[in-house]
């Protein structure tokens, strides 16, 4: 097995965490795969992968190794793909960044229409509100809320989300109802953080054309969207989020918005992607499939 079909094997048994699926896939023995790690292992110096009665997961040395991989493999189908005619039915992994109510409401329920249309891709899809580093993980293109820091990727917006504050009936009963922005001093609100430090988002307002801050206490903070507004619905504070995602809740009393006088700046949704995937066939189809299902969703 040549060195490029090795890593192609050696990614896919950390995607799938098997020897056997990985083998199966690729149709090839799994007694080859075996062998074709080992002499993988034995060429690099170093132990790759960690192997269980129950999965196989990569070391600290094969994890570094895998995020390499999946770069070099994803440069050399962009590489063939620029030359193939084919293209407009491109072939190959496209490894998504998904999460949440996006993930689950909007993209997920018509994936099958994607796969239907470009039946030589297979997809991989990562999960979670972390921030991920595209370039490391090998990942083609996330769908994120808001602007990204990373000036480096190319972003595609997909829609723009008017948010609501609101908060649980309890919890006005309990504290009071903001009436101007100014009362949100006062106020506890849900906090939110990421792996790898806390971020404190203060409430915005749009006030003659400008975007202004307004900061509130708080004493609990979450990592996950879904968390986010279940400390709302529980009375824990006050939540500012796309209306869409609780919209639910607000037509049967659960939460209920304040300060509907004031205006909220809306959010964007982009598809972000490396600049280097710019051109990439398998980008450039899902970019184009899922600005066409944003645009569904939100005209309907």
């Amino acid at each position: 097995m040549d060195r490029l079909e090795a890593m192609r094997l050696f990614t896919q048994i950390v995607d799938l965490g098997s020897f056997t699926k990985a083998a199966g896939l690729l149709e090839i023995p799994r007694a080859t795969a075996t062998h074709a790690m080992k002499e993988l292992e034995q060429r690099l110096g170093v132990r790759l992968l960690e192997r269980t009665t129950r999965n196989v997961k990569p070391t600290l040395d094969g994890r570094g190794f895998y995020e390499r991989c999946c770069r070099i493999l994803a440069d050399v189908e962009d590489a063939e793909a620029s030359l193939d005619i084919s293209s407009a039915n491109p072939t190959g992994v496209l490894r998504l960044g998904l999460h949440g109510t996006h993930a689950t409401q909007i993209i997920l329920p018509r994936l099958a229409e994607f796969r239907q249309r470009y039946p030589r891709l297979d997809i991989a899809i990562s999960s979670g509100d972390r921030l991920v580093d595209l370039v490391g993980e090998g990942i083609d293109c996330v769908v994120r809320v808001g602007v990204p820091k990373d000036s480096s990727l190319v972003a595609k917006r997909l829609a723009s989300l008017p948010e609501v504050i609101c908060a649980s009936p309890e919890y006005l009963a309990r504290c009071g109802t903001p009436l101007v922005p100014a009362d949100l001093g006062v106020h506890q609100a849900v906090g939110f953080f990421t792996r790898n430090h806390n971020i404190q988002y203060p409430f915005t307002l749009l006030q003659d054309g400008q975007v202004k801050e307004y900061k509130t206490g708080s004493w609990i903070a979450v990592d996950s969207a879904d968390s986010y507004t279940q400390c709302a619905l529980l009375g824990f504070g006050l939540i500012q989020v796309p209306r869409f995602r609780v919209e639910k809740y607000l037509q049967t009393g659960q939460l209920v918005a304040v300060l509907k006088d004031q205006t909220c700046p809306e959010l964007p949704v982009l598809a972000l992607y490396p600049s280097h995937h710019q051109l990439a066939p398998r980008v450039k189809v899902f970019v184009e499939w899922v600005s066409k299902v944003y645009a569904d969703y939100f005209s309907a």
